[in-house]
């Protein structure tokens, strides 16, 4: 079950969505210490511990945590972030199987990350939202691709013949850092803000070997593209929204359909 929003944090989003609708040129330039707030920080961990997941490279459980103190563990991320000395660690690389019998790469931040990341959606997410399309559904709050189906079926029922079904090859593997960090500036001119983002798509890998032998490489930002493939990440969620938000000027979607 998803947790609550807090009041609190309700209104910051509310307030975000409100300025960003209201004036569709507006940069937003004062958003990185909302990142840090306590209520943004408690909640974007809750939302994390909801999603579960294993640990990352640190081997950091919700568990652990607990046994710590959450409230100790907040304070200390929050001073990390507030005093500009918070670097993301290493992204942990592992395999699942797929229908098909192959195997996908999924990225597993470390907890700590994850919440950071998640406090960062909380944030930019009402911002980006008012810049989308309608026909968008990925990555965005109380939509999915059942939605998107339901969309298809109605606009057949309303009498359109013909439907386009495509996919982009090697998608996370392409996508340029340069190009998806102008998008998100054109929203966003908050130098910090952008700064963590980009640390997030640079940050390396960490695969472990049939022996047991962990590697990591960087080549995300020695390439500078390509993201780490991972759908419950909230870096994933946040960037590539804003990504999107830049395509959805070209009124792509189902008005061709």
């Amino acid at each position: 079950m998803s947790p609550v929003t807090p009041a609190s944090v309700q209104k910051l989003q509310t307030a975000l969505h409100a300025k960003a609708k209201e004036s569709p040129s507006f940069r937003f330039y004062a958003l990185y210490d909302k990142v840090y707030r306590k209520d943004v920080l408690t909640y974007a961990y809750d939302c994390c511990q909801a999603n579960g997941g294993a640990a990352g490279v640190d081997g950091q459980r919700f568990e652990d945590i607990e046994a710590y103190g959450v409230e100790r563990w907040l304070d200390e991320l929050a001073q990390e972030l507030k005093s500009r000395t918070y670097q993301p660690l290493p992204v942990r690389w592992v395999y699942i199987p797929t229908p098909d019998g192959k195997q996908r790469p999924l990225g597993l931040p470390a907890i700590r990350d994850r919440t950071a990341e998640m406090a960062a959606v909380l944030v930019l997410e009402p911002i980006v939202e008012t810049d989308l399309q309608p026909e968008q559904y990925a990555y965005r709050p109380d939509r999915s691709a059942l939605d998107a189906v339901s969309r298809v079926h109605k606009l057949i029922y309303a009498g359109h013949q013909e439907i386009v079904d495509a996919d982009l090859s090697s998608y996370f593997d392409s996508i340029p850092h340069s190009e998806l960090l102008k998008s998100v500036a054109r929203r966003v001119v908050d130098g910090d803000m952008l700064h963590v983002i980009k640390m997030w798509l640079e940050a390396p890998v960490e695969e472990t070997d049939e022996r047991g032998n962990k590697h990591r490489n960087t080549r995300n930002r020695d390439e500078d593209r390509g993201t780490r493939k991972d759908l419950r990440s909230a870096r994933c969620s946040v960037i590539y929204t804003c990504f999107g938000s830049c395509l959805g000027g070209r009124n792509w979607g189902t008005r061709s359909a």
